[in-house]
């Protein structure tokens, strides 16, 4: 081995190694208190980022990689509004007594609005002048816009005389203009912005109501107007996250928007992420009739949007060992989309009801036609709930000459519920075999055949007057009356037709005109006001008198079969959204200056229920409550 010899350069290679191994034990050294402060760091930034969790959310397994796992809804609640209004063409049943503060608030309006001014096309009479006629009344109106209803939302509404203002009956009358606002029912300075407009001719129950007294039971100073309501505002829903944070913001606005493009006419785009805490929605106008389904589709949307196939098939595993969770499973495959169909397509034979009726549901919506004999198959038989359900779902599937052949049959059920549900899924489906009629613009009167005679009326939503068995006559001999002898019928065998006697309220002469004795052909006649453009005749009944002369008629037993309606569901849904009303009005709805000077009063504050302070209303029954009039023409039972 030869020896180290200690040269210069060594020398200093030497040093350097020296050096470097100092410098690394003096970075050691140094390295420990440095670490204690880079733990202390991320602790301080793991603090920070528990600190900024908005709140906990416990979703079910099916649920997980969702909107609806990282995200609650904001804002996503029907809104009750109010308003007063003022109703014109009463036939002096009307009433010039109000308090003054609602007289001042209403002169306001009218001013507004142009009523007097001619330059407006708006008449001679000064808004004073139209509320001191009898022929006008003051009214309360109400309405629940939809959760998240979009701009052009239509609803009904409910019109109600003021308490103590002496109106008899808004039979006949017409709703003017009237805004509708959030909150308690206000005049003055200070209101909430209107979210809502309504306007309209007034529908009057033609029923008797059950707890009712007297000869005419019917409330004549309560109605309502079918879609009467219009929203002026969209109603902003709002994504708020269980965890702040930008990046998720931007993956939820990029999910949503991928699901829902923006559309023709869409101002900006579905999803806006506001900041990382929320996520601001827009609902499409291609789903602006069907807000809550939009709702349930966003929330069930996978953050993962890619290998959707992979996803379906963790839906179905996580569906298989929980068959409770079949409506979530429903949602997410419908919010995956076609790509999810082939999945799920054995299920629907799947002997466990839960797999079996998600699949099938989803199935319907996403248009798979292989989803048509099963639900034909739960039509005929089962329980009443499944076939229900797999007649609605028919009406989502395309044009397909099985399903009408199928249902058409169903017509002729003894169950009332299973032809009424038939008769709405063909309508849907536009199938021929539905006859419809716009009579005056009034209402749309269908005819379908049937072996099961029946009339059945709507009470919410478009006006509709349906005759089951387009054969059905009214019946002869037959001598009837009502409304105190105005209205009679008379007709005998030996003739074809009717002799009708009419007498309008007020000093116009009362008419005698031959009419059809078909029940379909009559109810046109009852309603058909005679014009040079129509010469047909006609009394030029409203919707609600056609109807309360021909249930009138048929308790007379003028002619067979039941008599079914809607109930009043408007009043249910003002209960049920006033019970968690908050009065205060919400942030997006700041108060408006109408004039500072006026008067300021609560003078109709909503009640805990929802309703108008001194003003008496029924309960509602629950909304899917209707009236059926059984087979014997004097009973009413209600269902």
């Amino acid at each position: 081995m030869k020896p180290f010899h200690a040269t210069p350069s060594r020398l200093l290679s030497a040093r350097s190694g020296l050096c470097g191994l100092l410098g690394v034990g003096l970075a050691l050294l140094l390295a420990v208190p440095g670490c204690e402060m880079i733990e202390k760091a991320d602790r301080s930034k793991a603090r920070t980022t528990r600190s900024e969790q908005n709140f906990e959310l416990d979703v079910e397994p099916i649920l997980r990689g969702t909107i609806a796992s990282e995200t609650v809804m904001i804002g996503y609640q029907p809104t009750v509004v109010r308003g007063y209004g003022l109703v014109v063409g009463l036939k002096g049943t009307g009433s010039r007594l109000m308090p003054a503060e609602v007289r001042a608030q209403m002169i306001r309006e009218m001013a507004r609005r142009g009523v007097g001014n001619q330059s407006f096309g708006a008449g001679d009479l000064s808004p004073e002048e139209m509320l001191n006629s009898d022929d006008t009344a003051v009214v309360v109106v109400e309405g629940v816009i939809p959760a998240g209803a979009p701009k052009g939302t239509a609803f009904d509404v409910r019109v109600v005389a003021i308490p103590g203002s002496g109106t008899t009956s808004l039979e006949g009358g017409r709703l003017y203009t009237t805004d509708l606002r959030p909150g308690p029912l206000r005049t003055g300075s200070k209101q909430s912005f209107p979210l809502a407009e309504a306007r309209g001719p007034i529908f009057i129950n033609p029923f008797i109501e059950p707890d009712a007294t007297g000869r005419d039971a019917i409330n004549r100073t309560s109605g309502r107007i079918l879609d009467g309501g219009d929203s002026i505002k969209d109603i902003p829903i709002k994504l708020r996250l269980a965890n702040t944070s930008h990046a998720r913001a931007a993956s939820i606005q990029s999910a949503v928007n991928s699901m829902f493009p923006r559309e023709p006419g869409q101002l900006g785009e579905t999803a806006h992420g506001r900041s990382g805490e929320s996520v601001e929605l827009a609902v499409p106008p291609s789903w602006k009739d069907r807000p809550e389904e939009f709702v349930n589709l966003v929330r069930h949307t996978s953050l993962q949007t890619t290998a959707p196939e992979q996803t379906a098939y963790a839906v179905r595993r996580s569906l298989l060992a929980s068959p409770g969770q079949g409506k979530s499973a429903t949602w997410r495959w419908r919010a995956i989309g076609p790509k999810a169909v082939p999945v799920f397509q054995d299920l629907y034979d799947y002997p466990e009801d839960g797999p079996r009726l998600a699949a099938i549901e989803a199935g319907a919506y996403l248009k798979d036609p292989r989803v048509v004999p099963p639900l034909l198959a739960m039509t005929e038989s089962g329980s009443l709930e499944n076939r229900l359900l797999a007649i609605d779902l028919l009406s989502q599937l395309g044009t397909d000459p099985r399903i009408d052949l199928a249902l058409r049959p169903l017509l002729d059920e003894k169950d009332v519920d299973i032809r009424l549900a038939a008769f709405e899924c063909l309508e849907k489906r536009a199938d021929p075999i539905v006859e419809s009629y716009s009579i005056d613009g009034k209402f749309h009167l269908q005819v379908v055949p049937s072996d099961q005679p029946m009339i059945y009326i709507t009470q919410t939503g478009e006006p509709k007057l349906v005759v089951f068995d387009e054969e059905n006559r009214i019946g002869r001999p037959i001598t009837f009356s009502t409304w105190s002898n105005r209205l009679m019928v008379r007709g005998d065998e030996r003739s074809p037709n009717l002799s009708v006697y009419y007498k309008m309220p007020g000093p116009e002469p009362a008419v005698v005109l031959d009419a059809p004795s078909s029940v379909h052909e009559f109810v046109a006649f009852l309603a058909h006001g005679r014009t040079p453009e129509s010469p047909l005749p006609g009394l030029g009944l409203t919707y609600s008198e056609t109807i309360g002369a021909l249930h009138a008629l048929w308790r007379d037993g003028g002619f067979p079969g039941s008599f079914r309606a809607e109930q009043d569901r408007i009043l249910a849904a003002i209960l049920r959204a006033g019970e968690g009303e908050v009065l205060e009005p919400r942030l997006e709805f700041e108060e408006e200056e109408l004039d500072p000077d006026g008067p300021a009063s609560n003078l109709a504050a909503p009640t805990s229920r929802g309703g108008i302070a001194g003003i008496a209303v029924p309960v509602a029954p629950s909304s899917g409550a209707t009236v059926e009039a059984t087979t014997n023409p004097r009973d009413t039972v209600p269902r």
